[in-house]
């Protein structure tokens, strides 16, 4: 089984309703309100909780950072991008794909974004990524148990199933033009693709995407960690996708019609 530990990511596990949770240890050392909640919504889930020595949770979950709390996950069922491409008539769609992502913190950073920026599913390979481990959970603060991820064979085939499917396949990329900021994220449908570490995107993958977009860096590094730079667009793309269901594209801005003069009043008034 898996293993997941720290207090919010095991409560996020139990709030996300999936099932997975098949039973929890709580450190019989310690003892405080948030760890009294976990074990009631863990009771009232039937789940067993039981009482372990502090140093048996360390070799379990192989770190002393566990809080005082370890949960045995059952085997995720990851979905297919045929998954992801269901959708409600008439919702915009805004997916992130990661190609080769290797360190398990900049996934859980990047799937714990996701879910505050509204992504609507994360396709990962199967090979050369990290897996969703119990260091991506805890990174991820629990978001890893809410977000829709698909694991695939073939990243470049998932993308062109996409974008037979109408959706937009976006790299970030150093060399890219234009700027981030300048792509129309509220009206279109797509996919956002962000590169390894370091190395970033694969070839055949830069060559998949009908966009290469880029963050203009004005210091003397070229470039941003992979996490930082997906949170970047990320939180760009929802805060056009905001504006646009207030009344327009954030990129594509109408110009203000002119306020009516207000009516003079008192002495003096025409």
């Amino acid at each position: 089984m898996d293993v997941l530990y720290g207090l919010h990511p095991v409560e996020e596990a139990l709030r996300s309703g999936s099932g997975r949770v098949d039973r929890i240890s709580i450190a019989r050392e310690r003892s405080d309100r948030k760890l009294e909640q976990i074990a009631a919504m863990a009771r009232e889930n039937r789940i067993r909780v039981s009482l372990e020595p502090r140093d048996q949770l360390t070799r379990i979950a192989k770190t002393d950072m566990h809080q005082g709390v370890v949960a045995f996950l059952r085997e995720r069922q990851f979905l297919t991008v045929e998954d992801l491409l269901e959708r409600k008539k008439g919702e915009r769609r805004f997916f992130l794909a990661l190609d080769g992502l290797e360190d398990p913190h900049n996934l859980g950073a990047l799937i714990r974004t996701a879910d505050g920026a509204g992504v609507d599913g994360i396709i990962l390979p199967e090979r050369r990524s990290a897996p969703i481990s119990a260091t991506v959970a805890k990174t991820s603060a629990g978001a890893s148990e809410h977000v829709r991820i698909a694991r695939v064979t073939n990243l470049v085939r998932s993308l062109e199933l996409m974008k037979k499917a109408n959706i937009w396949i976006v790299g970030l990329d150093e060399r890219g033009t234009p700027d981030y900021t300048d792509f129309d994220f509220a009206t279109t449908d797509c996919c956002l693709v962000l590169g390894r570490e370091g190395a970033g995107l694969h070839d055949l993958v830069k060559k998949t995407c009908d966009h290469l977009l880029r963050i203009p860096m004005a210091g003397q590094v070229s470039s941003l960690n992979v996490s930082v730079a997906g949170a970047v667009v990320m939180y760009e793309a929802m805060r056009q996708r905001q504006g646009g269901r207030n009344g327009g594209s954030t990129v594509q801005q109408t110009a203000a019609a002119p306020k009516a003069a207000k009516k003079p009043k008192g002495l003096g008034s025409l």
